[in-house]
């Protein structure tokens, strides 16, 4: 019988549950459609890594969905209840694993490591099991590679310097055993007329690859390779410096100094370091055979523990859309502007993240964290409150997921809306800005205009009274030219007339209403001006989606995971007084402000009465 899935609704996307041993051990069966994920890196996450290392048995850096499900089958395979998977443990119970002949190691690896009245080998223990193995098969290695030795530590030296050189070397006695076999052959062996002609039309060096393709020495019956230093000795100078160390390096420590290498020579020298060679092969990468129990012990502890969470951050984003905790990708929670941003995402290059993460329609800062001379880079989602203050050089705290802290700043941001509040404000916070801008200007060129008249007159000054024909008459004054600043009196007055038909349009029309509805009115008229940003807002608001940001770091994501407005709100978190606060709004220090919501209520009232007495 086919199993029975439930599933949850959030992101607005339907999300399998994964709650009992049955739900994982059926997720084969599952249409890898409706999986949230189908990949994630092993790096950049808040998930053990050598869990992931274990599952990613191809070790390409990304565990994939059939290495999650062979995962699943091969810990349920060992176990006496596949249920032991879902019992969030911190290793695995010796009286779980299954007793079968194929168990016998694990059965005997998890005795071995549990102490006196223990029955759980945790994940801690295994792994240390693990390393103790480890530790003593490369001692018993390195213990066996002193007979291995014959030059004892520059033994090394010649087997890298017999390396560098055995495939020529090879190459050319074997050439020589078929100019003994044949004397016909010892012309074709060596180079070619046509390859030394071609040779002889180009520009040369010794590290020449052409010339290196040539064979090491003259070949023929019974020929040996020269072992002089002298550029005449007759070797191959693509050759010479490798023959040199080789030379030095072993000939001359293993046999003795001699001028030239025969064949029974290069065979003695190969046979002396044979052992070396093999002893190098041998030295272990993990385990010995005999100890492949404790690694699958260890495995099994961590299945144990980690597959259930693993399979709730992969085939369903669980972890994150409940808000029961941390998704795995989440790696800490920025403090920055008055707000705590819990989105945050690992990042190794901000400038390729950016590129993918902008479709996301969320706004991102990506921040430089340092910690005592380590750095690393996040990404962190703002959605809520504004991005008035959000600008590249400020300064915040990063609290990783150990919570370490760090000194972030920002380094560069993706613009997106925020909030419907915050579009709601921005025409008018547009227009402020724009007039801020205008009048500054003006400002500052009057000022500067001001500062040239100052300055041409003192000069002016100083050069009349230097003047001696001039001293003593004064200065005439500039007459006013009232044609000069007519047409900027006139384009003052059409400005100022056509703002005070405007105002009075809209005074004439506010006249014309009950003054219950004057108040309808403005709100009516200050939503006619935001609801174009808002709209926009709101499109961009409910299409933000959590894909790209992770698409970005490597993930495959395989649904629309979408972050709604209540939603995103709430990954976002303002700054607010506690409960029970007392608060004291007398500021002291508080600039003096014109009381103009007094004025402006004042004259509501004198025009409201107005308009009732004209009635």
């Amino acid at each position: 019988m086919a199993h029975s899935f439930k599933f949850f609704r959030a992101g607005g996307f339907d999300q399998v549950r994964i709650d009992t041993a049955a739900d994982l051990l059926a997720l084969k069966a599952l249409d890898q459609k409706l999986w949230v994920a189908l990949s994630c890196p092993v790096k950049g996450i808040e998930f053990d890594p050598r869990t992931l290392a274990l599952i990613d048995t191809d070790n390409d850096g990304h565990v994939r969905a059939p290495e999650l499900l062979a995962a699943i089958d091969w810990a349920a395979a060992r176990l006496n209840d596949p249920e032991i998977l879902t019992r969030k443990l911190e290793g695995v119970p010796l009286a779980a694993i299954k007793v079968e002949d194929a168990n016998a190691g694990l059965i005997a690896a998890a005795r071995g490591v549990l102490g006196e009245g223990e029955s759980l080998v945790s994940v801690a223990a295994a792994s240390a099991a693990e390393a103790d193995y480890s530790a003593r098969a490369l001692v018993a290695w390195e213990a066996a590679g002193s007979e291995a030795k014959p030059l004892g530590d520059a033994t090394e030296a010649a087997s890298v310097a017999l390396a560098a050189v055995k495939e020529k070397l090879d190459d050319f006695f074997v050439r020589c055993q078929l100019a003994a076999f044949d004397p016909r052959a010892a012309d074709a062996m060596n180079a070619s007329d046509e390859a030394l002609r071609t040779l002889g039309a180009a520009a040369l060096s010794a590290a020449n690859v052409d010339i290196a393709a040539l064979p090491l020495a003259k070949v023929g019956a019974g020929a040996t390779v020269p072992l002089g230093v002298a550029r005449s000795s007759g070797i191959n100078p693509g050759w010479a410096a490798r023959i040199a160390s080789f030379n030095h390096a072993t000939v001359v420590p293993l046999l003795g100094v001699r001028d030239s290498l025969t064949e029974a020579d290069w065979q003695v020298l190969q046979d002396k370091l044979a052992g070396y060679a093999a002893w190098q092969a041998a030295k272990p990468a993990g385990l010995p055979p005999e100890a492949e129990a404790v690694r699958d012990l260890e495995r099994l502890a961590r299945y144990v523990r980690d597959l259930l969470p693993l399979a709730n951050n992969f085939v369903a984003f669980r972890d994150f859309y409940t808000r029961q905790g941390p998704a795995t990708f989440q790696v800490g929670t920025l403090y920055i502007d008055g707000r705590s941003a819990e989105l945050c995402v690992a990042v190794n290059d901000a400038a390729r993240h950016a590129a993918m993460a902008g479709l996301s329609r969320i706004c991102l800062a990506y921040c430089d964290c340092m910690r005592n001379g380590e750095k690393q880079t996040v990404a962190a989602a703002f959605t809520a409150g504004d991005s008035d203050q959000l600008m590249v050089g400020r300064n915040g705290v990063f609290y990783d997921r150990q919570g370490r802290d760090w000194n972030a700043t920002i380094t560069k941001l993706v613009e997106q809306p925020i909030s419907l509040r915050q579009a709601f404000w921005s025409p008018y916070k547009r227009v402020m800005r724009m007039v801020g801008e205008q009048l500054q200007k003006f400002a500052a060129s009057k000022a500067a205009a001001a500062e040239g008249n100052l300055g041409a007159s003192a000069a002016g000054i100083g050069k009349a009274a230097n003047t001696p024909a001039a001293a003593g008459k004064p200065v005439a004054a500039q007459a006013f030219d009232i044609g000069k600043f007519a047409g900027i009196f006139a384009a003052i007055g059409l400005a100022v007339g056509a703002i005070g038909t405007i105002l009075a349009g809209v005074m004439s029309g506010l006249l014309g209403l009950q003054w219950w509805q004057i108040p309808l009115a403005i709100a009516g008229l200050m939503l006619l001006i935001s609801a174009p940003a808002m709209v926009l807002a709101w499109f961009k608001l409910r299409s933000r989606n959590l894909g790209p940001i992770l698409d970005a770091n490597g993930w495959a994501v395989n649904a629309r995971a979408r972050i709604n407005i209540p939603f995103g709100t709430s990954l976002t978190q303002l700054a607010k007084l506690p409960d029970g606060a007392e608060r004291t709004l007398v500021d002291p220090y508080a600039e003096k402000k014109i009381p103009w919501a007094l004025y402006l209520t004042i004259a509501l009232i004198v025009f409201v009465v107005a308009i009732w007495w004209t009635r």
